[in-house]
């Protein structure tokens, strides 16, 4: 009970004809075979069309506007989830390259999402943080790599030779929990690196904190100089997400009013037109009463959490201010809440994206199935694709 539905009405619809190819019937149409993919989600993996197979060529919606959509992903994201998300993505940002002290990259098995994004015309971006070897951001070695030129020149060249080697057309950098006093030498760092990069080429993109002004206070806010940044790169990212987080209290992962309040900020830092809304493809199971260093939540996708309702029988609920779903349930004598997206709360982040005309969104990740959301990007919005 509660659960959202989205119901497209389609335009336009084509029946298969013996001998008839997606190309065929891209042409005859004058549309692509990306959006045929996009419209009927069930080609993505489909070896070969049926005679008498219906498809739908548009639908009934105007589009809302040509849109730009990022996406990260880890190595080992399953390749049918993966699949399903690439038709929808002008790029896709593999996480994560680190570096050492010696200049060298750590790095993963990246070459078959990139391989696999070029298939479908996305763009594959190269992520590029300061975590380490055990998997944590670490704000030493961001200070190491600020206070000597050296190093910073033999892991851009060493990231300029991966990227060009395996096929990336350009780098996001996400330095996080960086100490406060280091702001202005990473601000002189990314315009180093995006001064080589678009020597090569390549574009940048930096990962922003969620501030909501200037002189937000802690440690993930502090260095992330929002106009600084703004001006020396040629992208953003807002991480608008995780007010609902593993060890805090149970509350939407991206309240939309908290949302609302960074992208008012950060569009009087930066221009519009540069910044992609980061959009979380999850959500959180709590157990309650939510104990402060006792209890912790368990992260799960957005169609397991609708899974959960179903089996236990529980009433999805709609938030108002935060413009998300969540519900309650027991399980073992135990009272469990779940926040997570539905494709109420998704159309209403997308709603705050266009009212500020920002670039596109990006979601943070897609190794989660999420067919409500793909199924409303096709529908309102033109992606673009960059190959």
């Amino acid at each position: 009970m509660g659960q959202a539905l989205i119901i497209l009405i389609p335009k336009t619809t084509y029946t298969v004809k013996p001998r008839d190819t997606l190309q065929t019937i891209a042409q005859q149409f004058g549309v692509t075979v990306m959006q045929l993919l996009q419209n009927n989600p069930s080609l993505i993996d489909a070896p070969y069309l049926n005679p008498g197979q219906v498809i739908v060529i548009d639908f009934q919606d105007e589009k809302r506007r040509q849109i730009r959509l990022n996406a990260y992903a880890y190595p080992h994201i399953n390749r049918n989830v993966l699949k399903r998300a690439l038709p929808y993505l002008t790029y896709l940002t593999v996480f994560s390259y680190g570096f050492t002290l010696d200049g060298e990259l750590i790095g993963m098995d990246d070459q078959p999402l990139v391989d696999l994004a070029y298939e479908y015309q996305t763009g594959p971006v190269l992520a590029f943080s300061t975590i380490t070897e055990d998997g944590n951001f670490s704000g030493a070695r961001a200070k190491a790599l600020f206070e000597s030129p050296a190093l910073q020149d033999k892991v851009i060249a060493n990231l300029l030779e991966t990227m060009e080697r395996k096929g990336y057309i350009g780098l996001d950098v996400d330095f996080e929990y960086i100490q406060p006093e280091d702001g202005p030498a990473y601000t002189a760092f990314l315009q180093k690196i995006t001064a080589r990069m678009h020597e090569q080429g390549y574009f940048v993109n930096a990962a922003l904190a969620p501030k909501t002004s200037a002189n937000q206070a802690g440690l993930l806010y502090e260095a992330h100089d929002y106009g600084a940044i703004g001006a020396v790169t040629d992208t953003v990212l807002l991480m608008t997400y995780e007010w609902g987080y593993t060890y805090g209290p149970p509350m939407a992962v991206a309240p939309l009013n908290r949302v609302r309040q960074v992208v008012d900020y950060a569009v009087s830092e930066i221009p519009p037109e540069k910044i992609f809304m980061g959009i979380p493809n999850y959500g959180y199971d709590w157990i309650l009463p939510f104990e402060r260093g006792v209890t912790r939540a368990t992260t799960i996708g957005n169609e397991y959490a609708v899974d959960i309702a179903a089996r236990r029988g529980a009433q999805i609920q709609f938030d108002q201010t935060a413009q998300s779903p969540y519900f309650e349930y027991f399980s073992d004598g135990r009272k469990h809440v779940v926040w997570f997206e539905d494709v109420r709360s998704i159309q209403a982040k997308f709603d705050l994206l266009d009212e500020y005309g920002l670039r596109g969104a990006a979601y943070w990740t897609i190794m989660r199935p999420f067919a409500q959301n793909w199924a409303f990007i096709s529908a309102a919005y033109d992606v673009r694709k960059v190959l």
